[in-house]
């Protein structure tokens, strides 16, 4: 695959826009979110106009083309409006030339999960250099690896190559949480396939790894459970979290199904008394299991009204249960618990179900702390696992929450206990609807959501406690991810922010 040639017009490794100089202050390695263990030097290297893909001794046949495909993806972010000079006087007598990647990948399995392995190891010599070298115990971790190695990759505006400086390199890299999410909601707005892609393919350049989808709310119900989300975003290491959120937020349920609202008059939660309602589920949860290959489906059991709907006569399961309306929202619950459990699923719920009956849930539960502080440090406590969210923090809807707050949200404050800290499997940023469309969805979660990755990739004892420190390479990944295609906004303010005035983007 050719780097140079009429047909690249552009090669843009985007770290290519790292190009323009190193990180400010003490931060002078431009990678983004830094790695576990990472050695540079002070030399600079070619890449071949003809840089290819080696896999000899790889145990990974990629029948599926994860690793192809990735690779390719990797040739095209340096192609994008960057043409290098097969002409070029700056010649490999004054630099070695790196001719390829060589990745062995040690599993031949591509099973995309949670807890898969994604660690990896690179390694890009500066004497006589041939190859540069990848090694990861599974595909994921590859991808990971290409996505970091293109942050080392810069073009020389005047020599019109590209360059890898700071040679040698030795990365060791593994992600602190196994679970970092973003969270997007197509029930309030719609948002076009090509944005949904758009975001996946950031959240890859990110390192974070499972897409939660809201898809269904009070305001609709557009499930037509397309297969791209599976095939999409596994692609780029990336699971799918389905969220089918009951039995509040439901009232376009009834749209198509009036049974299911307890009446014409009151249209939410969902008719608890009604055994259509639970077999409406079942079906769902079973679509869902066809589509969703992740082990983890999202029940929602937030913000439930059990006095608006949940009284009167007509409740007559109910009335046999002796029942009332807070022990129905248990038994809606933890009967929409077993249905999912009956289809493979572990489950996700918000915090409410915890907060409201938390022994009662299966122990299979993982809890979405959203609302409150230590919430996580109780559902822990309890021996349940826990998704950290908390709205003050890690929303993105909310603009004036800088990329400051989100880097500094420490999933893990006051767990101490290391079993417990081993029950928080990760944390995720909410970009909620309401105020969002396919305008301005990037610029509102970038580049705060990459600080919240950060957060959660690298070693706490790697992570800034000031976060003045991180600001330099921030913006330059945050600079990178505008030469990739991907509108994120300034650091200098609030949420989709515009610049302030003309100059470098390294300074916006």
């Amino acid at each position: 695959m050719e780097l140079g040639g009429p047909r690249c017009a552009g090669l843009v490794l985007l770290l290519l826009l790292i190009s323009c100089g190193q990180g400010r202050g003490a931060d002078p390695i431009n990678i983004w979110p830094m790695p576990k263990s990472v050695t540079s030097g002070k030399q600079t290297l070619l890449l071949s106009n003809d840089f290819v893909l080696n896999t000899q001794g790889s145990k990974y046949p990629d029948s599926s083309g994860i690793l192809k495909d990735g690779f390719s993806r990797f040739l095209q972010v340096l192609r994008a409006s960057h043409v290098a000079d097969s002409n070029s006087s700056y010649s490999s007598a004054h630099f070695p030339v790196c001719k390829g990647l060589h990745v062995v990948i040690l599993s031949p399995n591509d099973k995309l999960q949670y807890g898969v392995d994604e660690s990896y190891k690179l390694s890009v010599t500066a004497l006589g250099a041939v190859y540069a070298y990848l090694e990861a115990n599974t595909v994921y971790g590859a991808l990971h690896g290409l996505q970091t190695f293109s942050q080392l990759c810069h073009f020389n505006f005047k020599a019109r190559v590209f360059e890898v400086r700071q040679a040698p390199w030795t990365i060791i890299d593994q992600p602190r949480f196994s679970y970092r999410g973003l969270l997007i909601d197509t029930s309030r707005h719609y948002q076009p396939l090509i944005m949904i892609k758009n975001v996946i393919d950031s959240m890859a350049y990110t390192k974070l790894n499972v897409l939660h989808w809201h898809i269904v709310d009070t305001q609709s119900f557009p499930l037509e459970i397309p297969s791209y989300p599976k095939l999409y975003a596994q692609t780029r290491g990336i699971n799918v979290l389905a969220e089918i959120d009951v039995p509040g937020h439901t009232q376009s349920w009834g749209i198509g199904y009036p049974s299911l609202w307890p009446s014409t008059d009151c249209q939410q939660p969902l008719d608890v008394s009604n055994e259509l309602t639970f077999k409406v589920i079942d079906g769902i949860l079973s679509d869902f299991s066809k589509v969703f290959n992740y082990n983890f489906v999202h029940l929602g059991g937030d913000e439930v009204n059990t006095n608006l709907c949940w009284l009167g006569s007509h409740y007559e399961l109910l009335k046999k249960k002796g029942l009332n309306e807070s022990e129905a929202y248990q038994y809606f619950v933890l009967r929409s618990q077993e249905i999912a459990l009956s289809h493979g699923y572990d489950i996700v719920n918000w915090e409410e179900t915890f907060n409201n009956f938390g022994s009662k849930l299966s122990r299979k539960t993982v809890v979405h702390n959203w609302i409150g502080s230590g919430v996580a440090e109780r559902v822990v406590a309890a021996g349940l696992r826990c998704i950290v969210s908390n709205q003050d923090k890690w929303y993105l809807h909310y603009l004036d929450t800088t990329w400051q707050e989100f880097y500094m949200n420490e999933p893990l404050t006051n767990i101490t206990n290391p079993k417990q800290q081993e029950l928080v499997i990760g944390g995720e940023v909410c970009m909620w609807g309401e105020y969002i469309d396919g305008s301005d969805i990037e610029q509102t979660i970038w580049p705060r959501a990459a600080a919240a990755a950060e957060r959660l990739w690298t070693p706490y004892d790697k992570l800034a406690k000031d976060p003045r420190r991180v600001t330099g390479r921030l913006a330059h990944f945050r600079c990178l991810l505008n030469e990739r295609g991907v509108p994120a906004a300034p650091l200098n303010g609030p949420g989709r922010v515009a610049p302030e005035e003309p100059g470098s983007c390294y300074k916006q």
